[in-house]
């Protein structure tokens, strides 16, 4: 996520097929047709490559045009669209049929949701986390817990349209965490009923609060405000440790580091927490990665723009921290997350422990097409310094390790133990 967000971050994939489709009214043949207009308008005009690689973008409009007048359901017309797409040969290019986009997207005003973190492990929604002194936290909540059915509504169904959509996507996690926010997600100060499955017994009902979300609201560009918070503290065995949800506040995030790099050189090593962390300002991985690098000239890679580049190069504080460091990710890790975990990784100052990122490390844009559909573009790339792109391979940890339910209930978090484990090794 960089101008544009990586919580919208979709790949290209195939057009649903549903059971008995309905043939189009006169009002969905036109909708469905300026949409497939306006997809191919969006490419011509906000591409980064103004030549396509080489491809004749009017030819193709020209040579599908045909079938998408002869197009009898809106899933056939979603195919047409998602041809035109697949000629461009790159992820971050693709349609969202409604009924999935719906999913993705709360349609509650306020998007305040209970304070807890919650993942898709295994196919269920767990509870990873829980805010101390949320309503949460106060109803007995802990993580492991799986949330069953939210106000009523069944999670599984929703997880199993957004995985049978994604499951050959690295995006998966991303989509699938998203379905569950957008169900937990109301008007702030207003209640939601959860049923929770305690992994043995029986389910038990809490009613929660939604709340205010953690930490300070940011605003980027027209973006809409976000939060943002960080937290910095010194585990056993004199390891720093720094966990923020995106990359925004600079300053703020700049202290922090500051901060943490106090009486460095009686600390045993380093741990940033990335999991979870969706992106933000792309340089601002250059800024943080320059707290760990000593070498100059180390470049995290180069993101291409519709007419310019951006190098990520790294400016090495006097002070950097030269001792081990461990970077936490996960499937919900995305953009600017993936670009200094990627980057770190490929110039060997850095171990990755979790489970592979989103691969969605592209800048794009998320908007709806007048068909109902969800139509996403990029509008920048990326490759690291060594030439490997991200999009849609996400950054492969060097130790994977996954959360468990089980792991879960009993209070551990095995992604952070096993980077303290690499740390303190001798």
């Amino acid at each position: 996520m960089q101008t544009g967000s990586a919580f919208l971050s979709l790949v290209a994939v195939p057009a649903l097929v549903a059971a008995a489709p309905e043939a189009l009214s006169p009002l969905q043949r036109q909708q469905h047709e300026a949409s497939f207009e306006r997809v191919w308008a969006t490419v011509r005009d906000r591409h980064w490559d103004p030549t396509l690689g080489g491809l004749d973008w009017q030819k193709v409009h020209d040579e599908l045009k045909p079938k998408l007048d002869m197009a009898a359901t809106a899933e056939q017309v979603r195919a047409v669209i998602s041809e035109m797409l697949g000629r461009l040969g790159q992820s971050h290019f693709g349609i969202v049929p409604a009924e999935v986009y719906s999913d993705l997207h709360t349609t509650s005003q306020g998007g305040c949701a209970p304070r807890i973190d919650v993942r898709v492990i295994d196919g269920k929604a767990l509870v990873t986390r829980v805010e101390p002194g949320s309503s949460a936290a106060k109803a007995g909540v802990i993580p492991g817990w799986e949330l069953v059915k939210i106000q009523g509504k069944a999670c599984a169904p929703a997880l199993a349209r957004v995985r049978d959509r994604f499951k050959a996507s690295t995006e998966l996690d991303l989509m699938a965490n998203r379905a569950v926010l957008a169900l937990l997600n109301g008007a702030a100060d207003t209640s939601v009923e959860i049923e929770f499955g305690l992994g043995a017994g029986n389910p038990v009902t809490k009613t929660l609060l939604r709340e205010g979300a953690r930490g300070k609201a940011v605003t980027f560009g027209n973006m809409p405000p976000m939060p943002f918070w960080l937290e910095t503290r010194t585990l056993p065995g004199n390891v720093r440790y720094l966990h923020f949800n995106a990359w925004f506040e600079p300053e703020d995030l700049q202290r922090a580091f500051q901060s943490s790099m106090a009486n460095i050189e009686a600390c045993k090593g380093f741990v940033i927490d990335l999991r979870g962390n969706p992106g933000g300002i792309g340089g601002m991985a250059m800024g943080a990665a320059g707290w760990f690098v000593s070498t100059p000239g180390q470049k995290l890679g180069t993101m291409i723009l519709r007419g310019s580049k951006l190098n990520f190069v790294v400016f090495p504080r006097p002070s950097a921290f030269q001792g081990p460091l461990a970077i936490l990710v996960d499937g919900c890790s995305a953009s600017t997350s993936e670009i200094f975990a990627g980057g770190m990784q490929d110039v060997k100052r850095a171990r990755i422990f979790g489970t592979r990122t989103a691969g969605a490390a592209l800048p794009s844009v998320f908007e709806r097409l007048p068909n109902g559909d969800g139509f996403q573009y990029a509008i920048a790339n990326y490759v690291s310094d060594s030439g490997q792109a991200l999009e849609g391979r996400g950054v492969l940890p060097d130790h994977v390790v996954q959360l468990s339910q089980g792991a879960l209930l009993a209070g551990k978090d095995s992604v952070l133990d096993q980077a303290l484990a690499w740390i303190q090794q001798p």
